[in-house]
């Protein structure tokens, strides 16, 4: 079709692809065509970007950088709108304190940090399950996404960004920690909206529509 909206969700062997692209074609419509690849010239292309990830921060940069990805990555995330899922959030930070310290694209300053629960011997790592996120900005990709409704969260470490004003929404894990970030045309959360049933689903598809303005 022409005039098609391209969005490209990236393949650097470290994302649950099928989950993550399945989701999007499922709210997208025709006129928008949803491609996973590992080409750096699609991407370039492409009218928006989703970057899932998960498992290891080191793992993550390392994978992104045998595929040649690194630098198309940074300049998509400055020029078009972009989705950032989980491990795909975490490396958007300056640095992560996994693995003794991975230097990550710093797109966003700040670091990830491992949870603390000493004072919540009931809690466990990773952060598993379900819990509620309250959104703290007034962003098109909360359109029709309850206060407080519950995503899907699977990992161990936080985001905590230098500027505050960028957090999007919140969670708790024994003490409150960042769930979404929000800059300029690029939005990232750190639970998994593939997995997060009606929310998840309506958080796709507000991408799916959204131009990268607030």
């Amino acid at each position: 079709m022409a005039n098609q909206k391209l969005v490209a969700v990236i393949d650097y062997g470290m994302g649950n692809l099928r989950s993550v692209s399945k989701a999007a074609e499922h709210v997208a419509t025709d006129s928008t065509r949803i491609v996973v690849t590992s080409d750096a010239q699609v991407v370039k292309d492409a009218d928006a970007i989703i970057f899932p990830g998960q498992g290891a921060a080191k793992a993550c940069m390392q994978a992104l950088a045998d595929t040649n990805m690194t630098h198309t990555l940074i300049e998509a995330a400055a020029q078009k709108p972009f989705l950032g899922i989980c491990m795909g959030l975490q490396v958007l930070m300056t640095h992560s304190d996994e693995n003794n310290g991975v230097t990550c694209l710093d797109i966003i300053p700040g670091t990830v940090k491992k949870f603390e629960l000493d004072n919540y011997p009931e809690l466990k790592l990773p952060h598993m399950g379900w819990n509620q996120i309250h959104q703290t900005l007034d962003h098109p990709l909360w359109h029709n996404i309850e206060q407080d409704n519950r995503f899907y969260f699977v990992h161990s470490y936080h985001v905590a960004p230098q500027d505050q004003n960028l957090i999007a929404g919140t969670c708790q894990h024994g003490t409150p920690f960042v769930a979404c970030l929000s800059k300029d045309q690029l939005f990232a959360i750190q639970a998994h909206p593939e997995k997060s049933a009606q929310a998840g689903i309506q958080l796709f598809k507000n991408f799916l529509s959204w131009n990268g303005q607030r």
